[in-house]
């Protein structure tokens, strides 16, 4: 063989290897081939689907770089474009006019308090606590912080507000140069011009704008000015300690003012003042050792601004507070932001307040309270403050406010502060939330306003056959055995309400709270509060019980009816919101404060006064533990008013007890409830009526409502009358709107709920006289509760 044959044999070995095509589909097999071949050609890797030849690494880098070139390029453009503009935080400033419900005027706030001082004029280290405070970086930063920048800009795209970061320099340039809108563009220009400003000032320039353009409170703008305002003196001759707090200050001027901070707010400033020294600590700018021997530097009481005078500081102070609010709320701005828009900003601010309800109110304080007040003749009548809000529960409106004897001479606005406890005036809070609950005693029996409760003076509370250690003892610690929750509601009986609290459930009780408007946060859901031992202002309880004025819906009373000034016009919220309890729970409630006005506590200052001519009254009245606080807060259908006296030491503002003020109440002279504060209430109140009215109630029990026949002997002393009230609830003259359908002799629809006390009344103990439960507690029927568990 030759290479022919060599050849011939080797493609006969070819054919033999090579697959069997299909007779059948020649151009299929012709077709495989080809593809197979440009497999081959790629190195045999499948084809990529169409999404992944879309996104190759090498796309994505180029869309990666094209979109950095482009965000380069938008900034250089933005930085050749957007110049320093003028400053204008002085031009900015203008005084803020306020007026009454009817438009005529309140008030104008002033001059702002502005003073500017060289950097030089300010101690090294009182410089250095601002640097500490806001911007540590700020001495070899560029002026931005570029992460707390994008931060901002993505919450604001969001919606999410104002959080976000930014130097000393950033909040120079906006407090001198732009406003707090929170807007991309406002960002952007802020971010362009801070670095345009760190170029070309110096850093002590800066800080020395900063401080001298920075609101802290008080109305003051800038550290001269504010270093009188807390301390009296000039900004040269503050101390480390004292820069500290006016820097602490800058991040919520108002919460952190030591005179009107509520006790979180103190605990929070301080905090803040600690942080500003131990980061000065940090960057060497403070001895370690001098640092340990610092002490809180406490703020001196504020002083009055012109204008201010009388009750004007108080309703201005409450309208801006809400105007601030609203701010943050509407625009995504912080607090401090929110009050450096509000102070001398040229806002026309329109009031809710009545003039001639306003002017009432102050007259009723002075006739029944200050005019008997004799502070050389006795001390504890320089003790005595008062204050007091009253407001339309239709509209949610604030008609009328007393805030103190004067702004110049107490600064701290009485109607809003919340260091007292509201004692008794929680109590229908209790009822409120047992009734919308559908709360049942431990026994099952449900809970109403003819519960049988056992009200002995320091009976323990139990909870499912425990004692949970807490046995409150009743005012005069008198003891009334079996009774039912409306002539408990009557006499204020604390053991009564102390275990229903807990048959309700404390949490369920805060939580009612919490819907009729008091601030619950962080408080504890513990028995004691059943007494009301918690903080609340005339305002907080005005709010409460207008709600239950108003069926059950939401009322959040407002001072402000508008606000507008050049650029902007606050939208305010409708103060009165969605049902928050039923209204047969409201309205409940109310029936039964009826029976406080008409057969408790109030009886002589309002039932009894001259001036109510037929005026239907429900309110409660309050007196706190060592008769520190005393309340009364009442409404008719037309309007709510609460009314609170407190004791605060004149010198030291401690809690202190009112007892002897005045020298005109005999024995202990104790202050509580009834006394002034109810005959405050019934002078306004009587005083400004434009004719009676009568309750809507859509409810069968309570005192309002209480039927004009007389059930027979053989009720059972917990069983409610069967008919239903009309609309307008029957007074004792007319007849229930139909008759009782049950004959009197008709078995009891429920067993009473209590177990009669350790010593069984007698014919002679005393029985419920409220007319509100189904009959009194007669000889024999405690016989009913033998061997029966206790429901506590």
């Amino acid at each position: 063989m030759g290479r022919a044959e060599d050849r011939r044999a080797r493609q006969r070995g070819g054919r033999r290897a090579a697959p069997r095509r299909s007779s059948a589909t020649p151009a299929a097999g012709v077709a495989g081939g080809r593809a197979a071949a440009r497999r081959a050609a790629r190195g045999g890797r499948p084809r990529k689907s169409g999404i992944r030849r879309l996104f190759t690494w090498k796309k994505l880098l180029g869309a990666f770089f094209g979109v950095c070139l482009l965000g380069i390029g938008t900034f250089i453009v933005l930085y050749m474009m957007v110049a320093v503009p003028k400053g204008n935080a002085v031009a900015q400033q203008e005084s803020n006019v306020y007026k009454y419900s009817d438009g005529s005027i309140l008030a104008r706030s002033g001059k702002v308090n502005r003073e500017s001082v060289s950097l030089d004029q300010v101690p090294k280290e009182v410089q250095h606590c601002f640097v500490a405070a806001e911007n540590k970086s700020f001495y070899h930063d560029s002026g931005i912080d570029l992460k707390g920048t994008a931060r901002g800009l993505l919450n604001t795209l969001t919606g999410k507000g104002t959080q976000g970061g930014s130097t000393i320099t950033q909040q120079y340039v906006k407090n001198y140069y732009l406003n707090q809108d929170q807007t991309v563009t406002r960002k952007l220009k802020e971010l362009v011009i801070s670095l345009k400003v760190d170029q070309k000032m110096s850093k002590d320039d800066i800080l020395a704008g900063y401080i001298n353009t920075s609101y802290y409170g008080r109305g003051a703008y800038g550290i001269q000015a504010a270093a009188q305002a807390y301390y009296r003196v000039d900004a040269k001759d503050l101390t480390v300690e004292q820069g500290a707090y006016l820097a602490a200050l800058l991040q919520a001027p108002s919460q952190y003012d030591w005179a009107v901070a509520s006790d979180t707010g103190k605990t929070l400033v301080k905090q803040r003042w600690n942080y500003v020294l131990n980061n000065m600590v940090e960057q060497h700018w403070l001895d370690a050792g001098k640092r340990r021997t610092m002490t809180f530097p406490v703020p001196k009481d504020p002083q009055g601004a012109p204008g201010l005078e009388g009750q004007k500081g108080y309703l201005i102070d409450l309208a801006d507070k809400q105007l601030e609010a609203q701010l943050m709320k509407q625009e995504g701005i912080s607090q401090s932001q929110a009050e450096a828009e509000v102070v001398g900003r040229g806002w026309t601010i329109t009031l809710n307040i009545d003039k001639k309800k306003q002017a009432a109110l102050e007259s009723a304080v002075k006739r029944q309270l200050t005019s008997k007040l004799d502070p050389e003749e006795r001390k504890v009548d320089a003790d005595v403050q008062a204050g007091a809000v009253s407001v339309d529960p239709k509209t949610g409106g604030i008609v009328a406010l007393y805030g103190g004897e004067d702004y110049f001479k107490h600064y701290y606005n009485n109607a809003t502060r919340r260091d007292y406890q509201p004692a008794s005036t929680f109590k229908p809070v209790i009822l409120a939330a047992a009734l919308d609950e559908g709360a049942t005693t431990q026994n099952g029996q449900p809970i109403n306003a003819n519960t049988i409760y056992d009200g002995t003076s320091g009976r323990q509370v139990v909870d499912h056959g425990t004692k949970v250690g807490f046995g409150p003892p009743n005012e005069d610690d008198v003891s009334y055995g079996n009774i039912t929750v409306q002539t408990a509601m009557n006499k204020s009986v604390n053991s009564v309400f102390a275990q229903m609290g807990v048959d309700v459930g404390m949490q369920k009780v805060m939580d009612v709270a919490d819907k009729l408007g008091m601030d619950t946060d962080g408080m504890q859901p513990v028995p004691a509060q059943t007494l009301g031992s918690m903080g609340a202002s005339p305002l907080e309880m005005a709010g409460i019980y207008a709600t239950l004025d108003n069926h059950g819906k939401k009322v959040t009373p407002t001072i402000l009816k508008s606000a507008q000034n050049k650029t902007r016009t606050a939208k305010i919220d409708d103060p009165v919101g969605d049902q928050v309890i039923s209204r047969q729970a409201a309205d409940t409630v109310t029936s039964v404060l009826t029976g406080v006005v008409d057969d408790g506590t109030a009886r002589t200052s309002v039932r009894d006064n001259p001036m109510r001519d037929g005026q239907q009254v429900a309110g409660k009245t309050g007196t706190s533990d060592e008769d520190k606080s005393a309340w009364f807060t009442g409404y008719t259908p037309k309007l709510v008013t609460s009314v609170g006296l407190f004791g605060e030491d004149a010198k030291t503002h401690a809690h202190t007890s009112l007892s002897g003020a005045t020298g005109l109440i005999p024995g202990t002279g104790r202050i509580n409830g009834g006394g002034y504060p109810a005959q405050i209430w019934a002078q306004y109140t009587f005083g400004v009526m434009d004719g009676t009215s009568k309750f809507d109630l859509d409810t069968t029990q309570g005192a309002a409502v209480q039927p004009s026949w007389t059930p027979s002997a053989t009720q059972s002393p917990s069983q409610t009358p069967s008919q239903t009230p009309s609309s307008t609830p029957p007074t004792t003259s007319r007849s229930p709107s139909r008759s009782p359908s049950q004959s009197p002799s008709e078995s009891p629809s429920e067993t009473p709920s209590q177990t009669p006390s350790s010593t069984p009344p007698s014919s002679s103990s005393r029985p419920p006289t409220d007319g509100a439960d189904g009959g009194p507690l007669l000889p024999g029927d405690e016989d009913q509760l033998d061997g029966r568990q206790p429901s506590r």
